[in-house]
């Protein structure tokens, strides 16, 4: 098992940059980046098999793809925080010149960055050119993608649902972001969902649901479980319920921090809920 005490104190952290990278620029998506914190803690330190010496080729490693690529923040600092590159680069976030982004992108050439999503609904499908090529060349690794619940409203997100039940793509392990909040407000408002578990059933995946995403322990068993169904002739997904904004009480409950940033005072407050535990950059 990990010591969780570690992981939250490493969750805690990442919380902090968030806001301080958005703050800094007033400008930048802290709800979800905030939600996924757990998640992407619990992948990148425990779970999956990764190498901060960083190669496009992947050979013999894990490989994550973030579809929803506005929330850079708490990828840039997991991506830091791990190794990838020097935690004093996350100051550069969003300014000209930087490899930080507000998108991610690949011509940056920032290590851990795999492709460019700024746009939604295409991650689902580059991760599964991945994952054939993987079989192709006979690697066992796993590939990961993490997808947010309105980005599900792409129609290519469904051509690729449907493409890795058919080819069996059973070497993938997708994970939607469950807030059911977005931009423009609640899912049911903008375009309803309806029963995703039983969408993701009908498109033929192997789908296992997790009430506790902003639970880092959970998160941890739950991707173990997910690597347990792997091979076995289907694709997995993961639908992760989550509280955008998670850890900072005044953006919970509400779908207006999915892109704005705070002010001093609000980053003040957002930091005391989240004392520094590893340092700061």
């Amino acid at each position: 098992m990990p010591n969780i005490t570690e992981l939250n104190n490493t969750v805690t952290q990442i919380r902090r940059d968030i806001v301080r990278m958005v703050h800094a620029n007033s400008s930048g998506h802290p709800g979800g980046s905030l939600g996924c914190a757990e998640f992407l803690t619990a992948l990148y330190f425990e779970v999956m098999n990764h190498n901060t010496d960083f190669s496009m080729d992947a050979k013999d490693e894990d490989v994550f793809f973030l579809s929803n690529g506005h929330i850079s923040p708490v990828f840039y600092s997991v991506l830091a925080r791990s190794g990838y590159f020097d935690v004093k680069e996350l100051a550069t976030f969003r300014k000209l010149n930087s490899r930080l982004q507000g998108h991610p992108t690949t011509h940056e050439g920032l290590e851990g960055v795999r492709m460019a999503s700024g746009s939604l609904g295409q991650g689902l499908s580059n991760a599964i050119g991945t994952a054939l090529s993987k079989k192709l060349n006979n690697d066992k690794s796993l590939v990961y993608t993490l997808h947010g619940d309105g980005e599900l409203q792409e129609g290519q997100m469904w051509e690729a649902f449907m493409y890795a039940a058919g080819k069996k793509v059973d070497n993938i392990i997708a994970t939607i972001d469950f807030n059911q909040k977005q931009i423009d407000g609640s899912l049911d408002e903008v375009l309803p969902m309806g029963n995703l578990k039983a969408k993701l059933k009908a498109f033929d995946w192997l789908v296992l649901e997790e009430f506790q995403g902003n639970n880092v322990e959970a998160i941890f068993n739950t991707l173990n479980r997910a690597k347990e169904l792997s091979g076995k002739g289907k694709p997995v997904a993961i639908i992760m319920h989550t509280e955008m904004g998670n850890g900072i009480d005044y953006m919970m409950g509400t779908h207006k921090w999915h892109g704005s940033a705070p002010n001093d005072a609000q980053l003040a407050s957002a930091l005391s809920q989240n004392p520094e535990t590893l340092g700061d950059y």
